[in-house]
């Protein structure tokens, strides 16, 4: 894609700022790391889900299902059109053969170093949380992409090929560890180059390989393309059978004749 059509740090505030608006309406409206994990796993998602049915229950929340999130048509069609570029970014680089993350070309998610950007303050400007630690490296953004898996279940459901089953559970269960915190000893800070350490080592080796679980997953359904209805044929009632019409014949006599 071209540096026009690649978000730019500005379009990235306009989509914070877009969803702090969504978020006065809807309290559970989610940050754009979880919306950035959403989209990857829409995009690997075995049948093209449409934004008619995603947008309501990502933006949302469960209490306005089927409604319209947005405030209006310049707000939803504002955020369409971001959110429409980052899409085919996102999709172009997940379709790009590539034989190393450093590519320029690699899929590389929108993600916040939380902690990191938090120690890199001074004391007396951070913040302090009683009821949970701060968000671990990409933890939002794998989150974001299991919630997709666990509400459209029928969509990522276990292949029957033993293969494919495997291929499928690998995957997952490398975004599934990104999930969790990081509880290694600090090395590196995502924030910035000279910040005081935040992830751990461990933490940026499961980052790379749930990034290539992205790939692994947005190949393995392309693979097995399009899931194939199970058509079911009703049965037929036996020539001495009751009329299923209600009339009292017996099949034969009736719509069996």
């Amino acid at each position: 894609m071209t540096s026009a059509e690649t978000l730019q740090p500005d379009d990235f505030d306009e989509l914070d700022a877009l969803l702090d608006d969504l978020r006065t309406r809807h309290d559970e409206t989610p940050q754009w790391e979880f919306c950035e994990g959403v989209m990857a796993a829409l995009i690997c998602t075995r049948r093209p889900v449409p934004p008619e049915e995603y947008l309501p229950v990502l933006l949302a929340s469960d209490e306005a299902v089927g409604a319209d999130p947005f405030a209006d048509a310049d707000q939803r069609e504002r955020f369409m059109t971001l959110w429409n570029r980052r899409w085919q970014e996102v999709a172009t680089a997940l379709d790009t053969d590539v034989d190393t993350l450093d590519d320029d070309r690699a899929y590389q998610p929108e993600v916040l170093d939380v902690r990191g950007g938090m120690a890199a303050l001074p004391e007396h400007e951070r913040v302090v949380l009683d009821d949970e630690p701060l968000p671990s490296f990409a933890q939002v953004w794998a989150l974001g992409f299991m919630y997709v898996v666990e509400n459209w279940p029928d969509d990522w459901a276990t292949p029957r090929d033993k293969d494919a089953a495997e291929w499928l559970d690998g995957a997952l269960g490398a975004i599934v560890a990104m999930t969790e915190d990081d509880t290694g000893v600090p090395s590196v800070s995502m924030f910035s180059e000279d910040g005081p350490p935040s992830v751990s080592d461990a933490r940026l080796e499961a980052y790379g390989a749930a990034l290539w679980a992205v790939y692994d997953l947005r190949d393995l359904w392309r693979t097995l393309g399009p899931k194939q209805e199970t058509v079911r044929k009703e049965a037929t009632p036996g020539r001495n059978d009751a009329c299923p019409c209600g009339s009292g014949k017996k099949f034969k006599k009736c719509h069996g004749a």
